[in-house]
Parts: C-alpha cells; sequence; structure tokens
C-alpha cells in the first residue's frame, strides 16, 4: 500500500477517528478545524496524539499537523477529506475555496449530494478546477470516546462513492483506494447522494420511537430494538420512494437492506433481518434526545433535497413529505425553509438531459 498525504477537515467523531486510523496506517495527515471551533482541538494540540481503540489498530496516533489555519492545511494536501455534518458543507466550502488550486480533491465523508452544493459555491468563486467526491455513508462506525480518543466500533467494508464530475472517476479511485479499499464507484455524484443510507432510516426511526426516546433518554438500542417489522415497512416505503427518484433519472439504486448488507453492517434479508443481524449496529444506542444529528441533518439535508428533486422530476414522495411536515414539527423549525434546496445544489429548473451532462462534466 502507497503512503499518502491527507488532510481531514473537521474534528468530530469521524474526523477523529478517520485522522487516527490513517496516521496508524502509515499516512501523513493534517487535522483542521474551524477557528471558531478550535476549542475541540485543544486536548491533542500540544503532543499531536489521538488515542485510537476499538476494533481497528489500536494506539497512539501523532498526527504530523493539527491546525486550525485553512491555508496550512491545504497546502499539506492535494487530497481532502470533509468529515462534517451537512449541514456544515456549505460554511467548509466557502473557507476553502479562496485557498484551494488546480489539482485539489475534495471528498465529502458522507455526502448527501453535498459535493453538488460545493460546485456551486466553488463556481460562484471563480474556483473551477477541483474535483470534487462524496462517499455514501462513514468509512466507520465510531465515536470521539474522549477529548484525545476516537473509537472505531466497526468498520465499512463496501463504501461507495460518487466523483463530481464523473470523467474524473479513475483517478479518484487511484487516490482514495488505498485510504479505504474495496471503495466501489457510482456512475456519478447524483447516483451517490441517492444511496445515502441514513435519511432512508434516522428519520422514520426515531419519529416513530419519539415517545421512547424522551422518556429513557434514549437508553434502548435503536436498530435492534426501535427499528420493529412495523417500522421496517415504513423504512422501506421511504426506500422505495428513494429508488423511484433514482429510476426516473436512469440509476438502478439497490434497496436500503442491500445496501447495508453489502457496506458489512449485517447479513443478506430484508431489513429487519440485517439490522438484528448486524454486530455493529445491534450495539448503537437510541439519541438521548429528539434534538439530535439524526433529525437536524437527516431531515432538511436528506430527504427534504430528496423530496424536492422528485417534484422536480415529476416523482411523488408522500411519505418523505410526511416526515418532513412531522419532524419540522417537533424541531420547531421549517426543514423546508432550512433544508437544502435545488438552489443550493445549483440544478433548479434544469432538465434531466442537462443535469445529466452537469453530472459527467462539472459543467453547467
Amino acid at each position: 500500500m502507497s503512503n499518502k498525504s491527507v488532510t481531514v477537515l473537521g474534528s468530530g467523531n469521524t474526523g477523529f477517528s478517520v485522522a487516527a486510523n490513517l496516521t496508524l496506517q502509515g499516512h501523513s495527515v493534517a487535522l483542521y478545524e474551524l477557528p471558531e471551533f478550535d476549542s475541540s482541538l485543544k486536548a491533542i494540540e500540544k503532543k499531536r496524539t489521538i488515542k485510537l481503540e476499538g476494533v481497528a489498530k489500536q494506539g497512539n496516533a501523532t498526527i504530523d499537523l493539527i491546525t486550525s489555519d485553512i491555508q496550512k492545511a491545504l497546502d499539506f494536501s492535494d487530497l481532502v477529506l470533509l468529515t462534517v455534518p451537512a449541514y456544515a458543507h456549505k460554511r467548509f466550502a466557502e473557507v476553502c475555496a479562496p485557498h484551494l488550486k488546480k489539482g485539489h480533491t475534495v471528498t465529502l465523508i458522507p455526502g448527501t449530494l453535498g459535493s453538488l452544493e460545493w460546485s456551486r459555491v466553488l463556481r460562484e468563486a471563480g474556483c473551477t478546477d477541483v474535483t470534487l467526491a462524496e462517499v455514501d455513508t462513514a468509512p466507520y462506525v465510531c465515536r470521539r470516546t474522549a477529548p484525545d480518543t476516537a473509537t472505531i466500533l466497526g468498520i465499512i467494508t463496501g463504501l461507495g462513492f460518487g466523483v463530481l464530475p464523473s470523467i474524473k472517476t479513475p483517478q479518484v479511485v487511484e487516490m482514495l483506494e488505498p485510504l479505504f479499499p474495496g471503495m466501489t464507484p457510482y456512475k456519478d455524484a447524483m447516483a451517490c447522494g441517492l444511496s445515502s443510507m441514513n435519511p432512508v432510516v434516522h428519520p422514520a426511526g426515531v419519529l416513530m420511537n419519539a415517545g421512547r426516546i424522551e422518556y429513557s433518554r434514549g437508553e434502548f438500542y435503536f436498530y435492534a430494538e426501535g427499528v420493529s417489522s412495523s417500522v421496517a415497512k415504513v423504512i422501506m416505503q421511504v426506500d422505495d420512494e428513494r429508488r423511484s427518484i433514482g429510476t426516473t433519472l436512469g440509476y438502478n439504486l439497490i434497496p436500503v437492506n442491500e445496501g447495508f448488507h453489502q457496506a458489512g453492517f449485517g447479513p443478506k434479508g430484508d431489513l429487519w433481518s440485517t439490522i438484528n443481524g448486524s454486530l455493529m449496529l445491534s450495539k448503537l444506542k437510541a439519541p438521548g434526545t429528539l434534538d439530535n444529528r439524526w433529525m437536524s441533518e437527516d431531515i432538511p439535508y436528506g430527504i427534504v433535497t430528496w423530496s424536492q428533486i422528485g417534484e422536480q422530476y415529476n416523482v411523488p414522495t408522500p411519505i418523505m413529505k410526511a416526515f418532513v411536515d412531522v419532524g419540522s414539527v417537533v424541531m420547531g423549525s421549517d426543514a423546508w425553509s432550512t433544508g437544502r434546496t435545488l438552489h443550493d445544489l445549483g440544478i433548479s429548473g434544469i432538465s434531466k438531459t442537462k443535469l445529466g451532462i452537469f453530472l459527467e462534466t462539472g459543467k453547467i
């Protein structure tokens, strides 16, 4: 395996885990956080060390560069991994745009169509020579378990990714394969963004367990106990709408239960069987409150966007819309107005033909 230099943006669960694991694999890593959140780096900035625990290689990972200076972070490597929630994608794009240069490749982990939003932001900033990519889920089931510690509970073995423009897919494969072996490319970034599993499962699962979450403060196993056979039926209805959008755009998207299986989460079978047979998912507790990322990210930056794509291309999404409406009431904010829109993606009003050309060439 060839060693690479990598810049990781974001110091949350995934960022900490990715930075530590790639370092222990022998890669050179820079870890960046926005200045307004650089307090999250205080525990590690002096020794530059993250302790990695769990199922991956364990040990103390000495990070090459820890910084809140975006110029230093982007000068460190041409390969950039963005590991922040979807609601932070635009902010990071705006921060990075003046400092990115020809040859940079930015991969969103995961993306859920964030690569299209990045493309619009960079285009409007006059930055047009950057390759973008996104993956369909995080590479690990992981947590930042202490200020200086990351714990990897499971490793995703079937990570999928899409590239914008898709004509650059072979080059991105060469860059990412040494970091995450076994990755599989989608046709393009839209196919990947429509294949994210979290927005399919989380909003329905959380809202149908709302009372239990509030009463127990999340003290139950979300997948093993919360995704019962009835909840799984509703999730699969959301999934059917997602796949119908894909069909209209020319993609043959696999069902979410098959996606879980191919990613290495659990055995082959229907959704309930795959989840209940998963050693990784069965260990995960529910969120402690309804004010959590599974709501604030996966509704406005997941099913809101998918539903709007469906509407633009005449695909009904009544179940998605129902969860957006109910979720908006629970969150106390209108996800339709706060979420990621087609304008944000830069594709509002364009035909399927023009969309396909944009996804292939990056030109719009």
